[in-house]
């Protein structure tokens, strides 16, 4: 089979995209390169376009030629036995919707499932079947109980419902941030939570070929300025994450114990990563990413380099995965 790398997307996360599929680029260079406009195109691009791109989390990525419709791309991937390596994150490109569309097709593609794709996206259902399989999630505040519990709790957090890389996050420290919150509540459905202090941390989960799933070691995070958004994960140099992470062997077997019971709670394939505070009253779960960040600077090639596992051997596995099981799914 033809190896493809899909990226960009048409959602706020594209930017990282393009960060990923340099990385995925690096470690598949024998790859094609597909580009998932804005527009809903896809695009061919050449090795040097996207490696010359020199600011990917700021700048955005321009093909710079005629691109198909999505439909007409995947139809052509289907067409010519491609397996899509998916360099994508967040919105229709993690929401299993672009995962129903390869099914339909019989296309092989890298991470979770349609169904547990859009499960997981929603921070809301994935907090309701984490805690079935006794993961510990805080309890979530109603827009309408905003100042009671911003009067009970003295702090809150806030953040879009179906979106990641902490785009639109908003820490309600003063009453002003109740007016941000409400205001960003207006054009998408936001998670409301009490803020709970804590080290933050994740956790990444592998599917193996011969049918076993680990848990990578634990990745420590020490924002700059104690709020890990977006800047802090990829514009600012002084954000440490340490992995594995200075956490007592206690705390490190939960975090991997907790992260595993979300992926198969969640029914996440391939790989998956999932965010925790370690608070003084134990383990708080956030939610589960199953298309992290794969960029030279994210967390879960952190966890590989950690376990032993080289980047195109990982890569190479879950290329194998996906066709198993879209052999399996034919």
């Amino acid at each position: 089979m033809r190896i493809t790398i899909l990226f960009g997307g048409t959602n706020t996360e594209r930017l990282v995209s393009v960060a990923s599929a340099q990385a995925l680029h690096r470690a598949l260079p024998e790859a094609d390169l597909w580009f998932w406009d804005v527009a809903d195109t896809v695009h061919e691009v050449a090795s040097q376009k996207l490696l010359g791109h020199a600011r990917p989390f700021e700048d955005e990525f321009k093909p710079g030629n005629r691109g198909l419709p999505l439909e007409a791309a995947l139809d052509k991937a289907k067409s010519e036995d491609r397996v899509l390596v998916l360099g994508l994150h967040g919105g229709r490109a993690e929401n299993g919707e672009l995962q129903a569309m390869c099914e339909l097709r019989g296309i092989p593609f890298t991470g979770s499932g349609s169904a547990s794709s859009n499960l997981a996206l929603d921070k809301v259902a994935a907090k309701r079947f984490a805690a079935i399989a006794g993961v510990a999630a805080p309890a979530g505040v109603a827009l309408e109980n905003l100042d009671a519990a911003f009067a009970e709790y003295g702090k809150l957090i806030a953040k879009p419902a179906r979106d990641g890389s902490s785009y639109g996050l908003i820490f309600v420290n003063a009453k002003q941030d109740l007016v941000a919150v409400r205001n960003a509540a207006k054009t998408e459905e936001y998670l409301i939570e009490p803020f709970i202090s804590g080290v933050e941390a994740t956790c990444g989960v592998l599917e193996r070929p011969d049918g076993s799933v680990l848990s990578l070691p634990p990745v420590e995070i020490v924002p700059a300025d104690g709020a890990f958004d977006y800047a802090a994960k990829y514009l600012l140099k002084s954000t440490q994450e340490i992995c594995p992470g200075r956490f007592s062997p206690e705390i490190s077997a939960a975090l991997m114990d907790q992260a595993l019971r979300a992926h198969r709670a969640l029914s996440c394939s391939g790989y998956s990563r999932t965010d925790f505070i370690v608070s003084a009253k134990g383990l708080v779960y956030l939610e589960t990413n199953t298309l992290p960040g794969l960029t030279a600077a994210s967390l879960y090639p952190k966890a590989l380099k950690a376990q032993g596992i080289e980047f195109p051997d990982f890569l190479r596995e879950q290329i194998a995965l996906a066709e198993r099981r879209n052999r399996e799914r034919v």
